[in-house]
């Protein structure tokens, strides 16, 4: 990448992988633009070991690192396809799956460790001269007329057309330009990695726990080897028990809550809590500013489409900034309100779908549970609505 110039076409905040794939993206489709991307801090390195946090990522999207020349730069055996997946209702009975072969594809979706994915971008990023990251935290935004720009916490200041925030759901990018937003916190997400007694032959499953575990929903995702991620979504004071668990006792819970479907299991990273909540941003474009991933909207983890959701935000504005007419400013408004609109109804609709399901699983009483199960019975005997909410989430 390139050096420290304070001038910039665009400048990203945020150097995770919705920053970093965008910055790749724009660096692809503008050979030669300037490009800023204030990461705050060191590039991410691929270690040895599991990362507790993984993402399920699209076959769309895994196309999208590959055009970017990140994919191939995950090493095969840390990349783990999921063939089929079964989601059961809280019934014990109820359940649908999902299978790719049936569904004419060769996977659902790719399971990967966020620091896999953040390290292979970098190294992509490596071969952009024109782009140039700062590794100084973001302090401050202006806004002008005719510019943006961002106090860093070294002192400098960089200038740009456009900022784009990607700095997450407490984005100060989306705060600074006045982009207002609504949030609703559900609880807190527990995730950690086991190694288990059954191998899961690349199958992900889901528990939707109901009512009375207070709407807690569990996933165990297949990892390398016969090794999975669990991914529990429980209310707060019921996760925090969770986490102060010593690893045998929290092995013995997560296979009881399982139903032992990968039998006994053995913890090999630390359980993490991660926030759990709703935020929506009110627009994703305001004047030089335009909002990607988590700075524009955050979704319940159930459906594991919120990785899926910013890389698409990333794709999506990258192509209209490289669509732009020549000579046109990068920050104008007009041009922004493309991305804006291009991105609404499928935010919108996952927004929607996955608000909906939290609410249905977690409706109280008996009749909201013999509804929900039902529906799950008979949408797993229906193969072309199986086969569009599939091809749905597989982008």
């Amino acid at each position: 990448m390139g050096g420290a110039d304070r001038d910039f076409e665009v400048a990203i905040a945020g150097g995770g992988m919705i920053g970093a794939a965008l910055a790749r993206a724009l660096g692809l489709a503008q050979p030669g633009a300037r490009i800023a991307l204030v990461s705050g801090g060191p590039a991410p390195a691929a270690s040895e070991g599991f990362d507790a946090r993984v993402y399920a990522l699209s076959p769309g999207n895994a196309a999208f690192l590959a055009r970017l020349g990140a994919w191939r730069a995950i090493e095969e055996r840390h990349r783990t396809p999921v063939h089929r997946m079964r989601v059961h209702g809280d019934d014990g009975a109820s359940a649908i799956e999902f299978d790719a072969y049936r569904g004419g594809a060769s996977e659902l979706a790719w399971i990967v460790e966020d620091r896999r994915v953040q390290a292979a971008l970098w190294s992509a990023l490596d071969a952009q001269a024109a782009i140039c990251a700062l590794r100084s935290p973001l302090r401050g935004l202006r806004i002008s007329d005719a510019r943006a720009a961002l106090q860093l916490e070294d002192g400098s200041e960089v200038g740009a057309q456009l900022v784009v925030g990607a700095d997450g759901a407490h984005s100060l990018v989306r705060e600074r330009a006045g982009i207002a937003s609504e949030a609703h916190a559900y609880g807190q997400t527990a995730v950690a990695n086991f190694a288990c007694e059954r191998p899961h032959r690349n199958v992900a499953t889901q528990w939707f726990q109901g009512s009375a575990q207070q709407g807690a929903i569990l996933a165990l995702l297949p990892l390398p080897g016969d090794h999975a991620s669990m991914v529990w979504s429980l209310p707060t004071e019921r996760a925090a028990r969770l986490l102060a668990l010593e690893g045998e006792a929290l092995a013995r819970e997560v296979a009881e809550a399982s139903r032992h479907a990968l039998g006994e299991l053995r913890l090999v990273t630390p359980a993490r809590g991660f926030p759990l909540q709703r935020l929506a941003a009110a627009r994703l474009a305001a004047r030089r500013v335009a909002l990607a991933g988590d700075a524009a909207h955050v979704i319940h983890p159930l459906a594991g489409q919120g990785a899926n959701l910013g890389l698409q935000d990333a794709q999506a504005l990258a192509a209209v900034l490289g669509a732009r007419e020549p000579g046109r400013d990068a920050g104008d408004l007009a041009l922004l309100r493309r991305y804006e609109r291009s991105r609404a109804e499928a935010i919108l609709a996952m927004r929607a779908t996955v608000h909906g399901l939290h609410r249905l699983f977690d409706a109280p009483g008996p009749l909201a549970a013999r509804l929900r199960n039902a529906g799950l019975k008979l949408a797993d005997r229906l193969p072309v609505v199986k086969n569009l909410l599939m091809r749905h989430a597989m982008g």
